[in-house]
């Protein structure tokens, strides 16, 4: 496809404490992959990434003044939203889609995409927090965007947006409140997904060091669409607005972890 890079930092103002995060902003692959064996179609699936995630997150930053990293490669070369050890961090199916070029995978491959892509998507993700604290002298507020499919294996899903979290309350309770203040929406608590994965994003940059998170899946028909982006950014930026302006949202506090022990040093932590 083309060469790109592992991340994108959309400037902000640091002093709003708000950083948002979108792990699978684009459906990319680097050329020296090509189409790791999949049809086109492929890419245009959400097992390739978020869709809608992109426009909505640049629009939230845009509007809300508030600095967002964005991945800038496919899932399916690496999930940066999986801990390292984790076994679906390099998917061999996805959603019934074999990926050839990931299977069989030499160890030196898995290395180089988790040096390549992986970690220095994480390393941007903990230079903007830290440059948030140093400049506000507090815990940020980060907010992570994603979207589910409205169909599981032909089920269709309720909701309309769903809110993940591990055992840290702050954000997530404030953010499913604030949503379902509004009668129109289904909005999911750990739905559709639960929120408690051992070292995925939130995990290692928020429940490890206390910092108070949310994970938001909007449905992707919602989405899809330049209207659908503009109308969530439009219902979305109020709310992110008064979360962030609470100052209990950045009080630094540590949650035990569903998951268990904090046992991974990343060495993201200043």
């Amino acid at each position: 496809m083309q060469n790109v890079q592992s991340f994108e930092i959309l400037p902000g103002n640091d002093d709003t404490g708000l950083i948002l995060l979108a792990d699978h902003a684009t459906n990319r692959l680097p050329e020296r992959y090509g189409s790791l064996g999949l049809p086109p179609e492929a890419f245009a699936r959400h097992i390739a990434y978020d869709i809608g995630i992109e426009g909505l997150t640049r629009a939230l930053s845009a509007s809300l003044g508030a600095p967002a990293v964005l991945s800038c490669f496919s899932r399916l070369l690496i999930d940066p939203n999986r801990g390292e050890d984790d076994p679906t961090l390099i998917m061999k199916i996805s959603d019934g889609a074999i990926v050839p070029g990931n299977h069989p995978i030499t160890p030196e491959e898995w290395n180089y995409r988790l040096a390549t892509y992986h970690r220095p998507y994480h390393q941007a993700v903990a230079r903007t927090i830290r440059a948030v604290e140093a400049r506000t002298g507090k815990a940020p507020l980060v907010l992570s965007l994603h979207s589910f499919t409205p169909f599981w294996k032909g089920v269709p899903r309720p909701w309309h947006a769903g809110i993940l979290w591990d055992s840290d309350p702050r954000a997530a309770v404030d953010l499913i409140a604030r949503l379902r203040a509004d009668d129109s929406l289904v909005v999911g608590d750990n739905e559709p997904y639960d929120g408690a994965l051992k070292g995925d994003t939130m995990y290692r940059h928020c429940m490890m060091r206390g910092i108070a998170h949310a994970l938001l899946e909007v449905r992707q028909d919602l989405i899809a669409d330049a209207a659908g982006i503009a109308a969530w950014a439009e219902r979305l930026r109020p709310i992110f607005a008064a979360m962030t302006a609470d100052p209990a949202l950045h009080e630094y506090r540590r949650y035990p972890s569903r998951t268990g022990p904090y046992d991974i040093d990343y060495g993201d932590a200043p």
